[in-house]
């Protein structure tokens, strides 16, 4: 009987390297396929078949990238509706740094930042005296969220009418055709994404010069 601890046989050796042979090449083969092929493959398909999409849903705007349907930014002129705070970076929206501030709801950090929201939102819609909107005063949990609450939109049309010279009603109703409703009806909530309001409003009611 051959000792196992000895060294390996013509015939044994000859067995390992088929199996370690066998075992790179399968390696090599599955990293072709999933990660080149398959990528590539499914790229492929996005781009023909949801372009927009697959290009980061791009908003495009006199010839130029403005942003992104999926990443809010940050508005703070009078003539533009504003989003919900963020806590992704230090001045907010960075898409490399997503994420929550992770405050509890006790944390004094959190409490201070909010009460501060509060406060510029009230300097700001000095016309608007109902309880602010919550996610006016609040960051989502990505920190990315373009989208702010029909609510949200109707607590600064005053600012905005004002600041761009036109009637309350005509930015109603530029809100209202911006305001997306439920997804398949039943998803979500009615929502307003913050950029697409304001190029609205850029077209509509060209800025003051």
């Amino acid at each position: 009987m051959p000792d196992p601890s000895g060294p390996l046989g013509p015939l044994e050796f000859g067995a390992k390297m088929k199996q370690l042979i066998i075992a790179v090449k399968a390696t090599l083969v599955l990293a072709v396929l999933t990660g080149i092929l398959y990528p590539l493959a499914v790229t492929g398909l996005s781009k023909a078949l949801f372009r927009h999409r697959a290009d980061g849903s791009l908003i495009q705007a006199n010839g130029k990238t403005v942003g992104s349907e999926l990443i809010g930014q940050r508005f703070t002129r009078p003539e533009y509706f504003h989003g919900r705070p963020s806590a992704a970076g230090n001045d907010g929206y960075d898409a490399l740094a997503s994420g929550g501030s992770n405050y509890g709801p006790t944390n004094q950090k959190l409490v201070d930042r909010a009460a501060g929201d509060l406060k510029q939102f009230r300097a700001d819609n000095p016309a608007f005296t109902g309880a602010a909107p919550a996610d006016l005063v609040t960051a989502s949990a990505s920190g990315l969220d373009p989208h702010i609450s029909p609510a949200s939109a109707d607590a600064q049309i005053a600012r905005v009418a004002a600041a761009r010279g036109v009637g309350r009603d005509q930015v109603r109703r530029l809100v209202a055709e911006n305001t997306e409703g439920r997804q398949f009806g039943i998803l979500g909530e009615p929502r307003v994404n913050v950029l697409k309001l304001n190029l609205s409003f850029d077209r509509a009611a060209p800025l003051r010069k």
